[in-house]
């Protein structure tokens, strides 16, 4: 009996294991057949780093080397900057790194990517290169020379020592036990010396971008948690909050801030107000309730929303953009005065489609550049025709206007608003007021473009 059943279940037994070892054999050929992939793609993505390197450090030395008076060159040089320091961020984001600073060394090259397209696209024959600019450039060429030659000795020491990225990762995590990591330790060693660095002055095209908002640009005194409490509780006006809390944010910061939660009468929904510690000033307001089936009209909407703007006091206000989802119609308000759209000091104001109420604000936009001292009385050196002019002839022109935006540098400038469509797409363009040169240019998707009443 014992035979019939061995002779039976020998064959199916036999014929499993040697199916686990197919099995095994097929599973460690997929790995290893993966981890060949991975291992070619980070070779590539290291060699391709070190070679664009060196490649940056080159290209900052012929823009140094070129004249001074020679703007084309320049912007040449400068365009290639930025294209050769983009690539070696893609090419550092591809390697293995995730476990290993390099925090320093990336910061680096955007500042670099920053600088070198913020200086490229600027009228380079009406504004060439400053002399701190052009020091800000002998500093980087110095310390791209660095990063250059810190990073061929890597690459050296990985060929000659035949190293794999694929081990890296597992370098870092047995750290002190004896593992050659001589690529996380170069790596290492070029972000120490990069975070070593002397501050570099990049200029007010660059600091514009990093700039934080400050305490600074507010105006009053610091607000106490009862005085936010009794704003919160007044803001509403007869749709009362109840059961209200205060709560400090980022206490002895200079970002300090409270936030204010309660309950609304009207829906029992819980509300979230946030407000300046400095000035008290409101910044953003949240109603959690849930929003029933659209009832009201965009018309009836943005009715709501200007009759809440002016309840609270805001200065004149003009919608500038439309946005609906889930039921929540979103509006886009800019201070307008003397005729002009000032964006900078823009707010949103969110308003639930079931019944018309309101029930957001995102506010901290307007607070935070209201500060600023934007004159609005400047006439613009060009005619509406004259800028008309600087357009793409195939542009179907709705209506324009004067707005002011932030410039590159952060700088209000006046501009004529054109908003039209081309190739079925609506675009609003900005055109310089004072030069014709196009600022900015944006794609407007989502909602019809209106001319304005």
């Amino acid at each position: 009996m014992y035979k019939r059943i061995s002779a039976v279940l020998f064959p199916i037994v036999a014929l499993f294991l040697v199916g686990t070892v197919i099995w095994g054999y097929q599973e460690h050929k997929t790995k290893n057949s993966i981890l060949l992939k991975a291992e070619n793609q980070y070779q590539r993505a290291f060699h391709d780093l070190s070679y664009h390197v060196e490649k940056l450090h080159t290209e900052l030395g012929n823009t140094l080397a070129v004249n001074s008076a020679s703007q084309g060159m320049h912007r040449k040089s400068l365009v290639n900057v930025w294209r050769l320091t983009s690539e070696a961020q893609s090419e550092i984001n591809q390697l293995p790194l995730t476990l290993l600073p390099v925090s320093k060394t990336e910061d680096f090259l955007t500042h670099i990517s920053n600088f070198s397209y913020k200086t490229a696209v600027r009228d380079l024959t009406k504004q060439p290169l400053s002399p701190d600019e052009m020091k800000t450039l002998k500093t980087l060429y110095e310390n791209s020379k660095g990063i250059s030659s810190d990073l061929q000795k890597v690459q050296e020491a990985s060929l000659s020592n035949q190293l794999k990225w694929t081990d890296v990762e597992q370098a870092m995590a047995s750290e002190g036990q004896g593992n050659d990591n001589t690529i996380v330790d170069g790596f290492r060693n070029v972000d120490k010396k990069v975070g070593a660095y002397p501050e570099i002055n990049w200029g007010p095209a660059v600091a514009s971008v990093y700039s934080k908002r400050s305490v600074k640009m507010l105006s009053g005194n610091n607000a106490t948690p009862e005085e936010i409490k009794k704003k919160a509780t007044e803001f509403f006006g007869d749709h009362k909050i109840v059961d209200v809390k205060v709560v400090e944010n980022g206490a002895k910061t200079e970002y300090a801030s409270y936030s204010a939660i309660g309950k609304r009468k009207s829906s029992n929904s819980t509300v979230h107000l946030d407000y300046t510690k400095r000035g008290g000033h409101l910044i953003r307001f949240m109603d959690t309730r849930n929003i029933g089936k659209k009832a009201i009209s965009q018309e009836k909407a943005l009715a709501e929303a200007k009759k809440f703007l002016e309840m609270h006091k805001y200065p004149s206000m003009e919608p500038v953009s439309y946005d609906e989802y889930d039921n929540i119609g979103s509006f886009i308000f800019v201070r307008k005065e003397n005729g002009i759209l000032i964006y900078p000091e823009r707010l949103i104001v969110r308003i639930a489609l079931d019944n018309g109420e309101v029930t957001g604000i995102e506010a901290s936009d307007f607070e935070y550049k209201k500060h600023k001292t934007i004159k609005t009385d400047t006439k613009p050196k060009l005619t509406e025709a004259q800028a008309k002019k600087m357009l793409n002839p195939g542009l179907k022109e709705k209506y324009h206007r004067l707005a002011i935006i932030e410039n590159d540098l952060g700088e209000p400038t006046l501009c004529y608003e054109f908003v039209g469509d081309m190739n079925g797409t609506s675009y609003r363009i900005y055109v310089n007021a004072s030069t014709g040169m196009e600022e900015n240019i944006e794609e407007l998707k989502g909602t019809k473009q209106k001319s304005p009443a």
